[in-house]
């Protein structure tokens, strides 16, 4: 009977309360119209199209091949299109932010505003690392979307992402921050993300996630999902972020990072209870390089790093992806526990590219390429023993070869290599020519350079 009882009363305030919002004036509604008016119109549709050549087995390019299966000497194109969403930041100057995988490969980018009129954009400069492009139009008459401060955001925060999704043209939805400081996904490089449940689909890639205020706290990036479509799990590049690495490329073109010659691992129970110590989270120093700045300022393999700049570190890649958006120059200021006693370490961060300096190849059929060893934030990391590429010039040996940024050299003339070390042990003493293993997109295959 109480359960009967109670049963009854609930349907009743539900079908009051129900009752009472049908009679509430249109003006007394609970509505996020007023604050969409202004947010959508600084979210734009973005189309692209580009060509990108059709990927061969390197042997394919020996000439008997060629003659024996009757391959062309060109390399073959593909038509590529893409749609997706980007953000106003600057109206004064038409600045636009999207995700770098939106306009990748574009020879034309066109952007779609709100009120239905079109213009080219020019690319500024993207990041592939972070996956954001930087767009500027030459429009008047166009307003921004002011950027929040994403370290404000709690859990359960009410959010309205707005995009493009399968290009049916602008949308909005709803929902909540599901989770923060999301990492280890594989999905961008530096991983800092914001998990919502507000559906996110294709299309939606570089629209924004907003606040109740209108405010851009993220660029929507990505999905989580199995058939592509949204599940109520999504990602966002947080608006901090965003306004770093977008800064750098307004300023810079790309993005400079920065380098302090540390790897870092995660601080878990086991590590905490053989150190004997009191805090719950961190990054353990595993190895430092000899001569870098963290070599400079006393750090050891085994030290503790709790916070950088007086902010608490959660993790290794709460660590790297603070240290990655700081420009070489600039001074950093790391607590960390030495054998549980609290000490401070200030460094100077130094430029990658002139730390890839430091060791130079012999034999010069490599030159134009510099390798590095394969960086935590790789999908491939502790999977591939290797080098990775970080760079090579176009028009040189190694690109003719068809080595490119990003692929990883497990061998040197079938001679496996571990790190940079190796690697340059073995290519050194190497001929003329060097025939190199090279892993790219789950597929392996031998490249002969000479």
């Amino acid at each position: 009977m109480r359960i009967l009882k109670i049963s009854v009363l609930a349907i009743y305030l539900i079908f009051w309360a129900a009752k009472s919002f049908a009679a509430l004036p249109a003006s007394q509604q609970y509505t996020l119209a007023p604050m969409l008016t202004t947010a959508t119109s600084a979210v734009v549709n973005i189309s692209t199209e580009g060509r990108v050549e059709l990927r061969f087995n390197p042997l394919f390019n020996d000439p008997f091949f060629k003659r024996f299966f009757n391959f062309p000497d060109q390399r073959q194109q593909r038509k590529t299109q893409s749609l997706g969403s980007g953000v106003i930041i600057d109206s004064k100057r038409g600045l636009i932010v999207t995700n770098y995988h939106v306009i990748k490969s574009a020879d034309v980018i066109k952007v779609k505003l709100s009120d239905g009129r079109i213009f080219e954009a020019d690319l500024v400069g993207s990041d592939s690392e972070t996956d954001i492009a930087v767009l500027r139009i030459k429009a008047k008459n166009i307003v921004s979307l002011e950027l929040f401060n994403s370290d404000k955001l709690r859990v359960g925060d009410f959010v309205v992402a707005i995009g493009n999704p399968f290009g049916l043209g602008q949308t909005v939805t709803s929902g909540i921050v599901s989770a923060l400081a999301r990492s280890g996904l594989g999905i961008i490089g530096y991983e800092d993300l914001i998990q919502t449940d507000a559906s996110i689909n294709p299309g939606n890639s570089g629209g924004a996630l907003v606040n109740l205020d209108g405010k851009l706290i993220g660029i929507n990036t990505a999905i989580y999902s199995q058939s592509g479509g949204n599940i109520g799990i999504g990602f966002a590049i947080p608006s901090n972020m965003a306004r770093e690495v977008t800064n750098q490329i307004i300023e810079h073109g790309e993005v400079r990072r920065g380098y302090i010659g540390a790897k870092f691992q995660d601080l878990d129970r086991a590590l905490i209870e053989a150190f004997g110590l009191s805090v719950e989270r961190g990054a353990v120093v595993v190895s430092v390089s000899s001569g870098s700045p963290s070599d400079q300022a006393g750090l050891e393999a085994g030290d503790v790093i709790v916070s950088m700049n007086g902010r608490k570190i959660n993790g290794a890649s709460d660590l790297r992806n603070r240290l990655g958006l700081e420009q070489p120059g600039n001074l950093v200021l790391l607590d960390c526990l030495k054998s549980k006693t609290l000490v401070s370490a200030s460094l100077t961060v130094g430029d990658y590219k002139d730390a890839l300096q430091t060791k130079q190849f012999k034999n010069s059929v490599l030159s134009g390429v510099s390798v590095v060893a394969i960086p935590n934030s790789s999908g491939v990391f502790g999977r591939i023993r290797g080098v990775m590429i970080f760079n090579v010039q176009k028009k040189s040996k190694a690109w003719a070869a068809g080595l490119r940024k990003g692929d990883i050299i497990s061998s040197v003339n079938r001679r496996d290599v571990r790190n940079v070390e190796q690697f340059l042990d073995a290519f050194n003493n190497s001929k003329e020519k060097v025939l190199l293993r090279v892993f790219r997109d789950g597929n392996s295959a031998l490249v002969l350079v000479q």
